[in-house]
């Protein structure tokens, strides 16, 4: 699976070089109203923000223990009293397991993202910024990893580890640093060619303080908006790692191991599968619909027009 990096640009206008005018005040809020214009990257906030909160107050929000069998409602179908999903083979309740299980799924999308991201970032920018002997090392490492597909991969860190959410985290972010680290590299390389970067060297600034007060703010856009589309991304190859047993065991609830223990009663209860199966397509769709808001409302040339 190829991550998508059409979507990614490089914002080269976001930070103020030594003696360049400060931008006015209606072009530096117009990124935040460009977002708020579009409908579709609020909604997308909104479904997304929902999906955290319902995670973040799972205890409180539903009704019935996850783990909880009850051998004489197994397999109620959606609409069911005290059961408005319905229940699973076992008699779970779907609602509390779906809340229960967006703790583990987003866990495993968010954090080895942001992981990555950092990571990433950190490594792109000396090589792109130093070039040179350290460049040509870094980026031969990150192709070493670029050469395998990145699911396969991901396979084959959590199968030669023991099953978990900690190996779920440790098998994505290794997966996602050489995609990261590129995009890094490339946009840094963008920058530091910029006369305000050789004004500021001329002026006797030390690599530390280009990189953190010139450099950066000028990456750290694009690498927003790939993480973002990225997070959508990591939930699916997540369930996935689930659904083959690399991850997230039973009876804890996650969204792909609810896919795969449902794949044995769809015929008799496709509710147990397509209910799990659609949340995390809904919550995938948003954080790539979040992710376009991001690149339209921060690629300077939208400012333009």
């Amino acid at each position: 699976m190829d991550v998508p990096s059409d979507r990614v640009g490089v914002d080269g206008a976001a930070v103020a070089p030594p003696g360049e005018p400060r931008r006015p005040l209606s072009q530096r809020y117009w990124r935040l109203f460009a977002f708020l214009r579009d409908r579709t990257a609020v909604l997308a906030a909104v479904v997304l923000l929902a999906a955290a909160l319902g995670a973040v107050f799972a205890p409180w929000l539903s009704a019935h223990d996850p783990y909880e069998a009850d051998n004489l409602l197994r397999f109620a179908p959606p609409g069911t009293p005290g059961h408005l999903l319905g229940t699973d083979q076992q008699g779970r309740d779907m609602v509390a397991r779906l809340l229960w299980g967006g703790r583990v799924s987003l866990l495993v999308g968010v954090v080895p993202t942001v992981l990555a991201s950092i990571i990433g970032l950190a490594l792109g920018m000396l090589a792109g910024y130093a070039r040179g002997l350290l460049d040509q090392f870094v980026m031969r490492v990150l192709d070493v990893l670029l050469a395998f597909p990145m699911v396969l991969l991901a396979i084959a860190i959590a199968g030669v580890l023991t099953p978990g959410v900690t190996t779920e985290i440790l098998a994505i972010t290794v997966v996602l640093v050489p995609y990261v680290g590129r995009l890094a590299r490339t946009a840094t390389l963008g920058v530091v060619t910029m006369p305000y970067i050789e004004a500021a060297r001329a002026a006797g600034g030390s690599s530390p303080v280009i990189l953190a007060r010139y450099v950066l703010p000028n990456v750290l856009s694009p690498i927003v908006v790939y993480a973002t589309t990225l997070m959508g991304l990591m939930i699916v190859v997540g369930a996935g790692l689930s659904f083959l047993g690399l991850g997230v065991q039973p009876p804890v609830a996650d969204w792909g191991t609810m896919v795969a223990d449902g794949r044995v009663v769809l015929r008799r209860a496709p509710h147990v599968t397509v209910l799990p199966g659609v949340v995390i397509l809904i919550v995938s769709l948003a954080f790539n619909f979040l992710g376009d808001g991001l690149r339209d409302a921060l690629d300077p040339r939208t400012a333009r027009r």
